[in-house]
């Protein structure tokens, strides 16, 4: 296979990474200095074709790398890999984690959706963001009713064509946890299904896990998870050895209202083709199909209490991201890890469902080029053309395939296809594919500085504009004023950021204006260089 390394500026430095490491490469900008998104690493898999070079479709991820370069935020990248939006997380902000950011349609138009909120423990509160074309915020999404506000997990965030909005919420509640070898008066962490009328904030429909499927079905191991808690907590503490005095006198009890036991965590909620509901819940190893009216559980794939019979190699573990397709198969990315050190690999999965005979056997199976353990997060997301997006979650590639399971490339965005040097982790919770057009409110962004050799030193104009994807060439306006300004230069756009050389003759008029220019020739917006 052929690998490709995105040709743009790229800067590495040093700061709060392990002893001789480097953070891996990130683009930079003399227009926005403040966004410095990853250098991507393309490799061509044996179904590529130049085709997807020039796609006009683009990708979607929520990288979180840890440090200020390359930076933590949602991301908007072109078949490239080259920047075409960012919007930048606070790392010391734990309340700025960016998760899921997807187009979707609100009120018959496309739209971002994004959530921002905490993120801690596999699970977190907050809100889901809606921008609309020119990345203005036109609503916020949240929990309310019985839980009121606040609450709403990071896991889904899908738009029904109802415009309301399916969301999750964690909640702890006390529970017997004997079954499973827990305290009899400990704690569950309960998981909630709310539909929520986006333009009113109402509560339409909700459901608990506890009131339909059994503690029983759990497939975490009680033990297990308190060893794994107890490891957590001394390695924290360790961490954070300046506050060692603080620290709990015993080990952390699992079970109890502070640390309840994660029996179900929902991390897929979709309508189904008839208007029910598919639910993911990773700790069962099951998807659920759930009738809208009452919550029932209709049937249960997979896990141990499947009404399936599982064909072979149809059965999953850990899984995210239950989706019906339209031929009537189901997808989803089958993790097959837990984060044990004997995990096998992750692949996207398409199932063939008999509802009458209740089998499921394996339609096609999408690989990555060598085992790729994703222990957490991941999605698989069926294209328009009938292709597969895997996004591999924890491990920062995401890989694109034919309808028959054949890779067309694989992308990584993080530091695991680079040498020993580099760290900085990179992965993203899911990665999406589709087309936008996006029309910013702000205005471009250019700065004049001298171009050093590449421009034989004269001075250049760079000139950015932060999500607009229908810019095709920029034009230098300059003169005495605006209104004796004439053209000076006409540029072809060159991905995120383009280079325009100042003619020696426009370099001291006192007027200058950089102007975005559609494949038409329009106008679509303007900014002073001077």
């Amino acid at each position: 296979m052929l690998t490709m390394v995105l040709a743009v500026s790229a800067c590495t430095a040093d700061g709060g990474l392990g002893a001789g490491k480097q953070p891996i490469p990130h683009q930079s900008f003399a227009s926005r200095p403040d966004l410095n998104p990853p250098v991507v690493e393309i490799t061509r898999g044996p179904a590529w074709s130049d085709e997807y070079e020039q796609s006009e479709e683009f990708t979607f991820l929520t990288p979180n790398y840890g440090s200020e370069t390359p930076s933590d935020g949602a991301v908007i990248l072109d078949a490239r890999g080259e920047l075409v939006w960012m919007r930048t997380a606070e790392d010391d902000d734990p309340e700025d984690n960016p998760f899921d950011l997807r187009v979707q349609e609100y009120q018959g138009e496309p739209v971002l959706t994004v959530y921002e909120g905490t993120s801690d423990g596999g699970m977190g509160d907050g809100e889901v963001i809606v921008l609309d074309q020119s990345y203005e915020e036109i609503a916020r999404v949240t929990t309310g009713g019985s839980l009121g506000p606040g609450q709403a997990d990071f896991h889904d965030t899908t738009i029904t064509p109802e415009d309301t909005m399916l969301i999750a919420a964690y909640v702890p509640v006390p529970a017997d946890l004997s079954d499973v070898g827990g305290p009899e008066d400990g704690f569950i962490q309960d998981a909630v299904i709310q539909e929520v009328d986006i333009a009113t904030g109402d509560v339409l429909f909700e459901w608990s896990a506890i009131g339909h499927v059994p503690l029983t079905e759990t497939l975490l191991d009680f033990d297990d998870e308190q060893s794994e808690l107890e490891k957590e907590t001394e390695e924290s503490a360790q961490a954070e050895s300046s506050k060692a005095s603080d620290a709990q006198s015993g080990p952390p009890e699992l079970g109890t209202e502070e640390h309840p036991f994660d029996y179900f965590h929902i991390n897929s909620v979709t309508e189904d083709d008839d208007g029910s509901l598919l639910v993911s819940a990773r700790h069962t190893n099951a998807v659920y199909k759930l009738e809208r009216a009452t919550g029932a559980v209709e049937w249960t794939l997979g896990g141990s209490a499947s009404d399936f019979e599982m064909g072979e190699g149809a059965d999953f573990t850990w899984q995210h991201d239950a989706h019906r397709s339209p031929d009537g198969t189901l997808t989803l990315l089958d993790n097959h890890s837990h984060g044990g050190s004997d995990d096998e690999s992750s692949r996207g999965l398409r199932l063939a469902l008999d509802g009458d005979a209740m089998t499921a056997e394996v339609a096609t199976e999408y690989l990555p080029p060598a085992d790729r353990v994703a222990s957490s997060m991941a999605n698989a997301q069926q294209l328009a053309n009938g292709n597969m997006l895997v996004g591999w979650g924890a491990r920062p590639h995401y890989s694109e395939y034919t309808p028959g399971g054949e890779l067309i490339y694989d992308v990584c965005h993080g530091d695991e296809c680079r040498g020993d040097e580099f760290e900085g982790g990179g992965g993203s919770y899911r990665a999406y594919k589709f087309a936008w057009e996006g029309h910013p409110a702000t205005v471009p962004d250019v700065v004049v500085q001298d171009g050093g050799e590449e421009h034989d030193g004269g001075p250049v104009a760079f000139v950015s504009w932060n999500g607009a994807t229908e810019v095709a060439r920029w034009r230098l306006m300059a003169g005495e004023d605006e209104s004796s300004a004439t053209e000076q230069a006409v540029v072809d756009r060159e991905g995120f950021e383009t280079a325009i050389p100042i003619p020696d003759d426009a370099a001291e008029l006192p007027y200058a204006v950089v102007e975005a220019l559609d494949a038409e020739g329009t106008v679509l917006g303007a900014a002073q260089a001077r």
